[in-house]
């Protein structure tokens, strides 16, 4: 397993982190998985014996159900894994149970050290933005946290590019701690992080975490033109998370993500991981799985390395499109361009 510094901190983190959101499988997260805590215990087990030394999940999930069995998975060998949750969503009726204001984060941070059965967090994350709550309130709930030693790191999750600099310059401002990671949703699906996010994190040393990497199971091979979904599969039908906009570009994609697994004696799903694992800033995807046999193929990816050839060919078949003002970027600036501007505008340069 490879670890990988978390952005500007001092932290290694391993490119894989396992991912909790089917634990539980309470209300909506049922559409998600329903992993129990035996089959939780056997999953840790399995993924900590493959070098992960991170796990993720968040206060929403399940209801708090996940947090409870990672507490409860994790009894008696908390110090053998690094521990990251989010605070943001709703978690009950009341007015101030969601959002980010000072009385929420500091409440959610105190139930979920509750529920994970420990002293600290490692990774805080910010779930959402929230419009409506002052920056610098926000960024002091974490600092007083992170002060009393409750959370040790934190990070942003969902934020667009604009928000997450408005963040990292009120921390600079005020003197809180800065985001060292964001959590983001980046797959050959769905580049979208690519024209804001990504260079973001390049610029300013931030750590990428990556969401949902195989696209919610729509780059796992099994969802191919012209074939049925597989029976049970909740993409392409009621789960829309993420969205898919072009279809047919999607089957492209698989379709290429397919042939070079076979040239590999791989599957698409590791074709499609250990691409994203060798973009720009990226630190570590987390994977999910609902079968033993999806997690152990996922860890799998972890030691392939694709070609440059075989790079090409699926940053091809995926490349998004320039939007303005990057293709007048590409035409009338690329004498000036920065690190961070080529990680997007590179390939559409001349020579």
């Amino acid at each position: 397993m490879e670890y990988r510094q978390l952005g500007r901190s001092g932290l290694r983190i391993s490119v894989l982190t396992m991912g909790t959101m089917t634990f539980g499988g309470k209300g909506n997260f049922a559409m998600v998985g329903s992993t129990d805590v035996a089959e939780a215990r056997r999953q840790v087990d399995q993924c900590l014996d493959a070098g992960i030394n991170i796990i993720d999940t968040a206060d929403v999930y399940s209801d708090g159900l996940s947090e409870e069995i990672v507490g409860e998975v994790l009894d008696g060998r908390r110090d053998d894994v690094l521990v990251a949750t989010k605070v943001r969503m709703p978690m009950g009726s009341g007015p101030n149970d969601a959002g980010l204001s000072r009385h929420h984060i500091v409440a959610g941070c105190e139930a979920s050290l509750r529920r994970l059965r420990t002293d600290h967090i490692d990774l805080y994350q910010v779930h959402e933005w929230d419009g409506q709550t002052p920056l610098e309130e926000t960024l002091e709930a974490l600092d007083l946290l992170v002060q009393q030693g409750k959370v040790r790191y934190v990070g942003a999750s969902n934020y667009a590019g604009w928000q997450l600099m408005k963040a990292l310059g009120a921390a600079d401002r005020t003197g809180t701690p800065r985001f060292v990671s964001e959590q983001i949703y980046y797959s050959l699906q769905g580049r979208d992080a690519e024209y804001e996010l990504v260079p973001a994190a390049v610029d300013q040393g931030l750590g990428v975490l990556v969401w949902s990497p195989l696209a919610g199971g729509l780059l796992s091979g099994k969802y191919r033109r012209g074939q049925e979904p597989p029976a049970g599969s909740r993409q392409l039908s009621e789960w829309n998370e993420p969205p898919v906009y072009d279809r047919e570009k999607l089957y492209d994609i698989v379709e290429v993500l397919v042939a070079i697994g076979e040239e590999r004696g791989v599957s698409a799903a590791q074709v499609s991981l250990a691409w994203l694992l060798g973009r720009p800033a990226v630190t570590s995807l987390v994977i999910g799985a609902r079968t033993a046999e999806q997690l152990t193929d996922n860890l799998a990816a972890a030691e392939l390395k694709l070609g440059d050839a075989e790079r090409t060919r699926l940053d091809q078949v995926s490349a998004p499109d320039l939007l303005y003002p990057y293709w007048h970027q590409a035409r009338t600036a690329n004498d000036r361009l920065s690190a961070a501007d080529l990680t997007l505008l590179k390939p559409h340069l001349n020579g």
